[in-house]
């Protein structure tokens, strides 16, 4: 199993980085295309969410591979490899596994058990396969991520465990708009969660609807993260509630949902001034939101309104940095998010975590063997037809023999190369399931000259992370031997 993968995210990463390497979707399929022309890269799935950006791939080498994905990477950021190298880490054979398992059950989020990223793998695997990307190896992960994923979610609840980006974000912003009043009057927000018996950082919107409900929001961006963002917010009872699109016709299916009112994106900045809180989560390459624009929304807004608190949820960014100058605006974004959600130590992950466990080492060797049966089955099919091509040549030779004589001979014809089959066999995939075991398949295709089918693409999708870093690689596992690192 040539598994490896090589990526970045919130954890090696800054914001900046990480929108730099970021693949838009429209351009992903290209992008996969390239990877496919590498020397080195023979299957690759792309994932690109705003926390991380890594690329699962089927390589023929591991120093190989590791270049190619690297200097990819290193040409999507515009930067120099050897100083991406130092942001990047990569994981290989049965650790890649553990690693996909991770992210797809949300243990490698921001917030650990976020189901978002169900959604996103899923949807990198279906990119993927639709460009012709995928081939056995990397079709058998990612089923079995997406498998694990949902299993993890469904048996311990950590969904609940770990809420979601959005909810973190609005969180961030209950604490903000409650910190405002007292701010004024000298109680630091610090102070207040001392006086309240609770930790800086703990709001959570079950416990602090108050603070929003009755308070207006817009939501810009109407896809996943979107559709995410208003659900909660109309949960909260924050009203009214205005959504903002690109896509004029989405923006009211998504606003009708949730009695909320579609706006122009192009003319966002009235309906904005009378709001309190703005979540912004879109697809766009470039700020959707500028610094002069949200100083004309603030000049617009009451002076004695509070704070606007704008949650930039997108990668690249949808708000210009220099926004968060400006006075009365507090604005969170990714890079803030980091540094004040919790490791997500509690049962449900520590659960999780277990269910991955388990099942990595079983996805690993699952894996293993399935590049090698193929190359079984077609050697015992090679070996049916010359049993069933001799036979017929000896009925044409004798035909005095009986039927019941025939099926004598051909009982003992079958039975003697099902036992010599039987030992090379087994061997082999005893030898599939240690590093390098992909060779001895190799080997056996090329001695009998076995035609091998390549697997089947899914027509649908179903349901369904170890750090190491690029740079410590100049002495990593051989290529001849493909030793787990």
């Amino acid at each position: 199993m040539n598994l490896l993968v090589v990526g970045a995210s919130y954890r090696t990463a800054d914001v900046a980085l990480l929108e730099r390497l970021s693949v838009a979707p429209a351009v992903r399929t290209e992008v996969l295309r390239a990877l496919l022309r590498r020397e080195h890269v023979t299957e690759a799935v792309l994932l690109s969410t705003c926390n991380r950006v890594e690329v699962y791939a089927g390589v023929s080498t591991f120093h190989g591979g590791v270049a190619e994905l690297s200097a990819a990477l290193a040409d999507r950021a515009g930067v120099d490899p050897a100083v991406l190298a130092g942001h990047l880490y990569v994981h290989w054979d049965a650790d890649a596994v553990r690693h996909a398992l991770r992210v797809t059950a949300g243990l490698d989020s921001m917030v650990a058990g976020e189901a978002q990223i169900l959604g996103q793998v899923r949807e990198a695997y279906a990119v993927a396969a639709a460009a012709d990307a995928t081939g056995r190896l990397l079709h058998d992960l990612m089923q079995q991520a997406l498998r694990v994923g949902k299993r993890a979610h469904a048996e311990t609840g950590i969904d609940a465990a770990g809420r979601s980006v959005v909810t973190a974000a609005l969180a961030a912003a209950v604490e903000s708009i409650m910190e405002f009043p007292r701010r004024v009057a000298g109680v630091s927000l610090q102070q207040l969660h001392d006086r309240q018996g609770e930790p800086a950082g703990a709001a959570d919107l079950t416990g602090r609807d108050a603070a929003l409900a009755g308070r207006s929001a817009m939501v810009i961006g109407a896809g996943s993260m979107g559709a995410l963002a208003l659900a909660t917010l109309a949960r909260a009872g924050v009203g009214p509630l205005f959504v903002a699109n690109r896509d004029a016709d989405r923006a009211h299916r998504l606003a009708a949902s949730h009695q909320a009112q579609a706006v122009p994106l192009t003319g966002l900045g009235d309906a904005m001034s009378t709001v309190d809180v703005v979540v912004s989560a879109t697809a766009s390459v470039g700020p959707v939101l500028s610094r002069n624009t949200v100083a004309a929304v603030l000049a617009a807004r009451a002076a004695d309104r509070g704070p606007l608190v704008i949650c930039d949820l997108a990668v690249p960014r949808d708000v210009e940095p220099a926004a968060a100058d400006l006075p009365g605006v507090v604005l969170i974004d990714l890079e803030r998010l980091a540094s004040r959600v919790p490791a997500g130590a509690t049962r449900e992950v520590a659960a999780a975590e277990e269910i991955v466990a388990a099942e990595a080492a079983t996805v690993a060797h699952t894996l293993r063997d399935s590049e090698v049966a193929p190359t079984v089955a077609a050697l015992r099919a090679r070996a049916d037809e010359v049993v069933s091509a001799e036979l017929d040549r000896l009925a044409q030779r004798r035909p005095d023999l009986t039927n019941e004589q025939r099926a004598e001979v051909a009982h003992a014809v079958h039975r003697l190369v099902q036992r010599l089959l039987h030992q090379p066999t087994v061997r082999v995939r005893q030898l599939a399931t240690e590093p390098g075991g992909r060779t001895y398949a190799a080997v056996l295709a090329e001695l009998f000259d076995l035609q091998v089918p390549q697997p089947r693409r899914a027509d649908e999708v179903p349901d369904l992370v170890a750090r190491r870093n690029a740079s410590d690689y100049a002495g990593g596992p051989s290529d001849g031997e493909g030793a787990a690192a």
